[in-house]
């Protein structure tokens, strides 16, 4: 099988590339630096540059199946310049992506998996989502991600079989969202954000790869949440963390203000409570290898270490 990817260079897409080489499947992929065309053994690269609607149209040749994972990504200080980005790294590049095969004469792409985000459904403690969710956007998040789920429904219009797979927070051996907690709990020094109560719907790299890999063999068509069967909340989170490291959970909360202080609205990423499903996964016959936080960790922690 050979693979078109984008965002092949980030947490999720390094994971991807590494497997997909192992199981002996070619490699092309899209990036907006040409010296990183010839950077990666056995991948080929093309340049794409989405801002100024440039993409070499060779890179679809022979391909059967895209992973779109590309756009800028949310951890960074939302200034008006940021949130441009972030917005329009997904818009843009996935209506380049979608323009570009429209407008080959032939290929043979037959399935696309795209990524997208729990960042869709609306900050709530006590509601439990599912893809039928259907809402209007009242957050800078949730119009991201509408916003690039309706450019994604572009392979669909296409002809193309697509899954969407909206991503729950996504554990990593190396940076993501582990890297900065690791520190401080690792220290003793570990503590919730706000309350703790927020739900956080979480899901190991290796399992979310699996998943990628999973939709693009079976076909898979719709919207799917990739999240663990088991969400925590965020004071489980940290206090799971401190027993992976073997040490100790006692500091209180950070207050809320504090920690808008000093990342001003990006503390929603924090504070929103999102619990979500994974329900329709598992119908579809996806089996998680990591559904437990505390196992996931342990072996993510453990990878830390051996590097």
């Amino acid at each position: 099988m050979r693979c078109l990817i984008t965002g092949m260079t980030g947490l999720v897409g390094s994971v991807l590339r590494k497997e997909l080489l192992y199981q002996g499947h070619e490699i092309h992929f899209l990036t907006t630096r040409k010296s990183q065309c010839t950077a990666f053994e056995h991948c080929t690269g093309f340049f794409w540059d989405p801002t100024s609607a440039e993409i070499d149209a060779k890179c679809y040749e022979g391909v059967d199946v895209i992973f779109h994972l590309a756009g800028a990504s949310i951890a960074q200080r939302w200034t008006k310049k940021n949130k441009a980005a972030i917005l329009n790294s997904r818009v843009q590049g996935t209506r380049l992506l979608v323009e570009g095969l429209s407008q080959l004469d032939q290929h043979q792409v037959k399935q696309v998996v795209c990524a997208s985000a729990i960042g869709v459904y609306p900050s709530s403690e006590n509601t439990l989502y599912t893809e039928d969710y259907r809402g209007k956007p009242n957050s800078f998040l949730e119009k991201v991600v509408l916003d690039w789920e309706y450019e994604e429904q572009g392979f669909t219009s296409l002809g193309l079989s697509t899954s969407i797979l909206r991503i729950g927070l996504v554990l990593t051996a190396t940076g993501g969202v582990l890297g900065p907690m690791k520190i401080p709990t690792s220290l003793g020094l570990g503590a919730a954000f706000g309350h703790g109560r927020q739900v956080q719907s979480w899901i190991h790299v290796n399992d979310l790869v699996r998943m990628m890999l999973f939709a693009a063999e079976n076909q898979w068509r719709g919207v799917f949440n990739a999240v663990s069967p088991h969400p925590v909340s965020q004071k489980q989170f940290v206090s799971t963390l401190a027993t992976a490291l073997g040490r100790p959970f006692f500091l209180p909360a950070i207050p809320r203000w504090l920690i808008q202080l000093f990342v001003g609205e990006m503390s929603v990423l924090v504070f929103n409570s999102q619990h979500v499903s994974a329900q329709k996964a598992v119908d579809h016959q996806f089996t998680f290898d990591y559904p437990d936080l505390l196992p996931a960790m342990v072996s993510l922690l453990s990878v830390q270490e051996s590097d």
